[in-house]
């Protein structure tokens, strides 16, 4: 392989968009295919700011991790983490404690192998190759089991993913079982895709996303409330990415502007 392409799983079929290269793509990163490039302009083309989306997605992640790093989580699991870009979970966390652990989790093949060239050397970090849908499997790999003490709080990042389950796959009963397998004191934090703004324009990118391995299913501001039963939101409570607990006011756009809903929440 070449120094390019030394990433690659040589099981992965290029010629598949999948989600993980595409927000890669959209965010400015090189580990994507040209399958990938071609729907990633289909969905600018659906969803003219998808850039901006990406990257208010991505500051909501640095903003929530910094929160609960000052609240005292120490551990950290982050589900569908996707390709490592500036700014990982593991390099925002240790800003506020350096020995902080992170395990990832996604169950994309480049995502997977990218991540564990970049954590090799990380005794505080792992990569995790599992779906989001199994929390049985994620809590109970021998990795994490190794990493983290489930016995304390955790951070548990659900950021730009859970739109990614189809309604049969009952996301609600399914973050039921991620919050019982949550110790108490842990926090939860999720953004979502949301049709409640342009509807249309979502139609759009619903319809380009169902030729990638990976179709989104927005969801409105009360389904995706919905997936924090159990915990306790902080303010402001679920709003669009830009509105949550912006580093400067003057910044934030209108509500639920970035297409995405985020929250997090607190369990008792």
């Amino acid at each position: 392989m070449t120094e390019q392409t030394e990433w690659l799983p040589r099981d992965v079929d290029e010629e598949i968009p999948s989600a993980a290269r595409i927000y890669d793509y959209l965010l400015g990163g090189a580990h994507n295919f040209a399958a990938d490039r071609r729907l990633g302009e289909r969905f600018l083309a659906a969803l003219p700011s998808a850039r901006h989306v990406a990257r208010l997605n991505r500051a909501f992640l640095r903003r929530a991790v910094l929160t609960l790093g000052e609240a005292g989580i120490r551990q950290f699991i982050d589900i569908g983490s996707g390709i490592p870009t500036v700014g990982n979970v593991h390099e925002i966390a240790r800003e506020v404690d350096p020995d902080s652990k992170v395990v990832y989790v996604d169950n994309e093949p480049v995502a997977v192998a990218h991540s564990e060239l970049l954590l090799r050397d990380d005794p505080n970090a792992v990569m995790l190759q599992a779906d989001l849908l199994d929390p049985e499997g994620v809590f109970g790999h021998p990795r994490t089991a190794k990493l983290l003490d489930l016995s304390r709080p955790v951070g548990l990042l659900m950021v730009g993913v859970l739109h990614f389950a189809a309604p049969e796959h009952n996301p609600v009963e399914v973050m039921r079982r991620y919050r019982e397998a949550l110790p108490a004191g842990s926090y939860l934090a999720v953004s979502h895709f949301t049709a409640d703004i342009r509807p249309r324009e979502m139609r759009e990118v619903s319809e380009v996303m169902r030729q990638s391995a990976d179709p989104i299913h927005p969801r409105s501001r009360p389904e995706i409330t919905e997936l924090f039963e159990g915990f306790e939101l902080l303010e402001p409570g679920v709003v669009g990415t830009a509105l949550w607990r912006p580093e400067d006011e003057s910044h934030a756009d209108v509500p639920g502007a970035s297409q995405i809903y985020a929250g997090v929440g607190y369990k008792k």
